[in-house]
């Protein structure tokens, strides 16, 4: 009996310990990368591969004039830019002809999701295709050359290229978005990069991707989960085309209202949630047939739940097996819980002071007790209403 329960307890130890020895070395390896943001590609630069700008907009008629804006100027003659107003029930299609692009629109409210509205323009592009094709959410602030530095590399890997996209805070933050910030640029910044020294490739994170033609048209962008981004790079990591990182590329977004902010990371979440149960093992058992590296890479990477779940877990794994030492049981998952810990507060520290302590004081990452309370009920709604596919969003109250 007593063995029966210290190997109980002993399980998920050891489980709670792979994604934090994986978080580990990517933000330790992160921590010891020498990126020049101002580089250029040397190669393949002067191929100027014809290119194709999507913008999926579902009532984004405030944001889309600036997303536009930032996207034009980096346009050459050959490319194109197309919005894509998508069961829009504002301005949004008005506000983007305005501009010298070209606007379609799309109504059917029973495929509603990013996926369905790409798909529909991959359809739209089918008789005169690009070479490259880059897309970019409607909210989006697409930094200057990051259109060409993108395409550029994905020409010249014909790999999906993901940019780096990162949240802006808004004028007055509360601690809650300095941290939610923080959280999003460890997942799109620091792992990347950390994938990236380690020569693996990376997760794609929604917007600023660039794919050959070629490539995206061998996926199926039809779905409505909430982790679509994350369900395609698993798809086109399966059919050869792992996702390569570009931190010279740079899209910014915004960070939701409040309100808004704890229904789009319950999406998020259990759609990550979702994605581990169901796509780690598909990447794992084609790692075991292919002999593929960088499958395996993904699998791990993919693994790793969002850090605050990570942490919620390992607290309450730790308040368990301590009692169960003090009852008489084996200390070994407590061990095991420790060294975890340790490797999940080194590797937010190594993040927090390579690549946000200009941004966030360090004073500030202890209120993140306060953010993971705030996310308690987050995890215990997929228990009982899971929300992985689409839902009603902030801007469907526009």
């Amino acid at each position: 009996m007593k063995l029966s329960l210290e190997i109980i307890l002993l399980l998920p130890a050891l489980i709670i310990l792979l994604p934090s020895l994986v978080f580990f070395i990517e933000c330790l390896a992160a921590s010891q990368a020498k990126i020049d943001h101002q580089a250029i590609l040397e190669n393949d630069q002067e191929a100027n591969p014809r290119v194709t700008v999507l913008v999926p907009a579902h009532n984004e008629a405030d944001a889309i004039s600036s997303t536009i804006e930032s996207i034009l100027p980096q346009l050459t003659s050959t490319d194109q830019l197309i919005v894509i107003a998508d069961n829009c029930t504002d301005t949004t299609a008005q506000a983007a002809r305005q501009y010298p692009i070209i606007v379609i629109e799309r109504f059917n409210i029973d495929q509603r999701g990013k996926g369905y509205a790409l798909d529909y323009g991959l359809k739209y592009l089918e008789k005169e295709p690009p070479e490259i094709l880059i897309t970019v959410d409607a909210d989006c602030f697409v930094e200057s050359n990051t259109i060409k530095t993108i395409a550029c590399l994905a020409h010249q890997k014909q790999r999906p290229v993901q940019s780096t996209y990162l949240m802006e805070h808004p004028i007055n933050p509360t601690v809650k978005d300095l941290i939610s910030a923080f959280a999003i640029k460890v997942k799109n910044l620091v792992r990347p990069i950390g994938l990236a020294q380690l020569g693996q490739p990376c997760l794609l994170t929604g917007s600023g991707m660039a794919f050959p033609w070629s490539v995206i048209r061998q996926v199926s962008l039809t779905n409505s989960k909430t982790t679509d981004d994350m369900q395609l790079s698993v798809d086109l990591a399966l059919a050869g085309y792992s996702p390569f990182y570009c931190p010279q590329g740079r899209v910014k977004g915004r960070l939701m209202a409040d309100q808004w902010a704890a229904s789009q990371r319950s999406r998020w979440e259990h759609g990550h949630i979702e994605m581990i149960l169901t796509e780690t093992p598909r990447l794992l058992k084609a790692f075991r047939e292919q002999k593929r590296l960088d499958l395996l890479a993904l699998a791990l990477e993919i693994s790793v739940p969002p850090l605050s779940l990570l942490v919620l877990l390992w607290c309450l794994m730790l308040i368990i097996t301590l009692i169960g030492g003090l009852l008489g049981l084996s200390w070994l998952p407590s061990g095991i819980l420790a060294v975890a810990g340790l490797m999940i507060m080194i590797g937010v520290f190594a993040a927090w002071f390579k690549f946000a302590r200009t941004e966030i004081p360090l004073s500030t990452l202890r209120d993140i007790v306060r953010y993971l309370i705030w996310k308690i009920p987050i995890y215990f709604a997929y228990l009982n209403n899971p929300k992985s596919r689409w839902l009603e969003t902030e801007r469907d109250k526009n």
